[in-house]
Formats: C-alpha cells, sequence, structure tokens
C-alpha cells in the first residue's frame, strides 16, 4: 500500500470532495483520482461513494480511514522523532484556541514557539468546543483549549485554569461610583438583564442556564449571537449584556464604553481545560509545544484574573 496513496484517500474521505481535497493537498484532481482508483483496484473494493455533491466513504472505506489516520500519524511520529535524533524538534503542531482566548494568546504563542521550536510549524484554528472535539478525535488538532469539556475515555485532560465569568455592559447603563470599586451583581440579576449570549451548546452559556436553574430563574436572552467581536459590539452599542472572561476585553480598544462588574451568589466558574486525544502517542515537538502553551495561557490571563 502506497503511503501517497493513502494520505490521499484519508483527505477525500474528510473532506467529503475531490476537488477541495485536490486543493488541500495542491496537486491535480485527475492525479488524485488516479492513484484513490489504484488504491481501490490494489485492495479490491470501493473505498468512495462518488456523487454529484461529492464523495462519502463506503464501508470498507469507514474502516480503512479509521486505520490509516493511525497509519499517517505513526509515520509523522517517526519522521519526527528521527528528527530529534538528529537533534532537531521539527514537525506540526496544530493547536486549537477558543474565540475568547485567541486574541489575547495568538501573538505570545507563537513568538514562544519560534524561539522554541524554530524548526517546527505551529497551525492555529479558532474554534468552538463541539467542533474542536472531533478535530481532535480525527486528527486533525494536536491540542486545544476548552472550557467545561466533558470527561471521555478517548480525551486525556488537563485544567488549566477556573475562571470567573464576569458582567459586561454598556456604560451608559451603569451607575457612575467615585472612589470605589462597582459592587457586584447578583448572578439573579444579571439574569433579568437583556442578555447577548452565543447559542447553545456553547459552554458559557450551558454554564449560566445551570447555575440560573439551581436559583429557579430563567435567563433572558435578548439576542443569540456566535462571535465574540460581534457579541461585545452590540453592548458597545447598548443592545445588551454579557457574560464572559474578564480576559475577553483584552487587546480590544472599547474606547471606555464598556464595564465589567462581578458576578456573585453565586460566582459562574469556568474550567479552561487542556485536551488532547489519548488514542495518540505524542511526539516530543508536541510535549513540548504543550508546556509552553500552558505557559503563555497562564501568563496572559494572570493580570485578569486577580
Amino acid at each position: 500500500m502506497d503511503l501517497k496513496q493513502l494520505e490521499y484517500f484519508v483527505r477525500v474521505a474528510e473532506l467529503g470532495s475531490f476537488t477541495r481535497a485536490a486543493i488541500a493537498l495542491d496537486v491535480a484532481q485527475p492525479a488524485l483520482s488516479r492513484q484513490i482508483r489504484l488504491l481501490e483496484v490494489e485492495l479490491r473494493q470501493n473505498l468512495l461513494a462518488r456523487n454529484g455533491r461529492g464523495a462519502t466513504p463506503t464501508e470498507a472505506g469507514k474502516l480503512l480511514l479509521e486505520h490509516g489516520r493511525g497509519i499517517l500519524h505513526q509515520v509523522a511520529v517517526a519522521r519526527e522523532e528521527l528528527g530529534v535524533a538528529r537533534g532537531a524538534l521539527a514537525g506540526r503542531v496544530s493547536i486549537g484556541l477558543p474565540p475568547s482566548l485567541s486574541r489575547l494568546i495568538t501573538v505570545p504563542l507563537t513568538q514562544a514557539f519560534r524561539a522554541r521550536l524554530p524548526q517546527a510549524q505551529l497551525t492555529l484554528t479558532e474554534g468552538f468546543s463541539l467542533v474542536m472535539i472531533d478535530s481532535l478525535r480525527m486528527g486533525n488538532l494536536d491540542m486545544a483549549l476548552l472550557y467545561n469539556p466533558e470527561r471521555s475515555p478517548d480525551m486525556e485532560q488537563t485544567l488549566l485554569h477556573e475562571e470567573e465569568l464576569v458582567l459586561i455592559s454598556p456604560r451608559a447603563e451603569v451607575p457612575e461610583t467615585k472612589g470605589k470599586s462597582r459592587p457586584a451583581v447578583a448572578l439573579r440579576d444579571a439574569a433579568a438583564l437583556p442578555l447577548i449570549l452565543p447559542s447553545r451548546p456553547n459552554a458559557f452559556r450551558l454554564l449560566l442556564e445551570a447555575e440560573t436553574m439551581r436559583l429557579g430563574c430563567l435567563l433572558r436572552i435578548a439576542m443569540e449571537v456566535d462571535g465574540l467581536n460581534a457579541i461585545l459590539s452590540l453592548v458597545r452599542e447598548g443592545f445588551g449584556h454579557a457574560v464572559l472572561p474578564a480576559y475577553t476585553l483584552a487587546n480590544i480598544d472599547h474606547g471606555g464604553a464598556l464595564v465589567v462588574r462581578r458576578l456573585q451568589a453565586p460566582r459562574p466558574t469556568s474550567q479552561l481545560t487542556l485536551v488532547r486525544s489519548s488514542r495518540r502517542p505524542s511526539t516530543e515537538t508536541q510535549k513540548v509545544a504543550r508546556a509552553l502553551l500552558q505557559d503563555v495561557v497562564l501568563r496572559a490571563i494572570a493580570p485578569y484574573t486577580s
């Protein structure tokens, strides 16, 4: 079995399209189709069901896809370990970041990665938890930062930080205080405000719903918006309030138009967790990258967690 043919098949099966796979692999589509057909002839089975909308794996294809990902991963591990034997940490590391953190840590993480792993390639992907969990299982991500992930036997989790969520409001709706910090807001009172929240199953949304249900009240949701910048822009313009980690406002110039207040009774606390697939062994490069990621994250959020 040719490794190139296997790689081509895995990419087509994952992307569901010969056209998209040819672009991703930077090969001509006829050559891609020919190599996969040669693989099917060798294995004497149809691996892909071709239709007008793309291509989907057959039952035999699903089986080969599962094995193929593991084979290609082991080949990548072997290449990296050979690089280590030459004294160089190389290879590719793909990391998933949540939108609430990506703006804060992308630059320092890239700087630390280039300084410590100059011969390795870093890929950063911004996304929500469910999408990143699927990417971890498929092998498209090596590790990801997630909020409140569910426990799973195929995922290795490392708790990095427990962070209180805060109420972010337009300044025009918050009374001015002189010489003292603004008082905290009871979660029951915050729930009664017009809130701009991500749609379910966003981790912060689920956490808020669980906490308010324990109080016997419901969230007053003015708008559902799946975009961090869009949420903060709407809050700034007075359309409602948001509930997010305090470091969400890092590197965002809001001109003092947003006010942050703590929540209490109870204080909703979110867990920031570093997650990787337990089914795939980590390369030395990935281990170093994981340590770098933890250090960068903890340093970056430290000013906002006092």
